[in-house]
């Protein structure tokens, strides 16, 4: 049985694109609530190239439903060829957080 909501992350090269994609998808309704994380620093490899860079992390609260839905506005609008996108089940909470979740969420 697939969980009713999940935490989404993914980061962004800098807070301006993240506050960018934050407000597309509460605007649209795909998520409750978006976090953005202060700079961190990735350590990655990228086409054969060992990388360091400062991104933003953001925590995408949301229904699980919503998750395609996300990931399509994410795949367009995310300034990276391949983004970090995980969904990570959420299977306990406050009731009434879960509530606020679903109440904001609806079109």
């Amino acid at each position: 049985m697939q969980t009713e909501f999940i935490l989404v992350i993914t980061t962004c090269p800098s807070a301006d694109q993240a506050k960018e994609l934050a407000r597309e998808l509460v605007k649209r309704k795909l998520a409750a609530c978006v976090q953005i994380s202060q700079g961190i620093s990735s350590v990655y490899e990228w086409q054969g190239e060992l990388c360091e860079e400062q991104e933003f992390n953001l925590q995408i609260k949301c229904l699980a439903q919503h998750y395609s839905a996300i990931e399509h506005t994410l795949s367009k609008l995310h300034p990276y060829d391949v983004p970090e996108l995980i969904a990570i089940p959420v299977t306990q909470g406050l009731p009434a957080y879960f509530d606020w979740i679903k109440e904001t969420t609806q079109p």
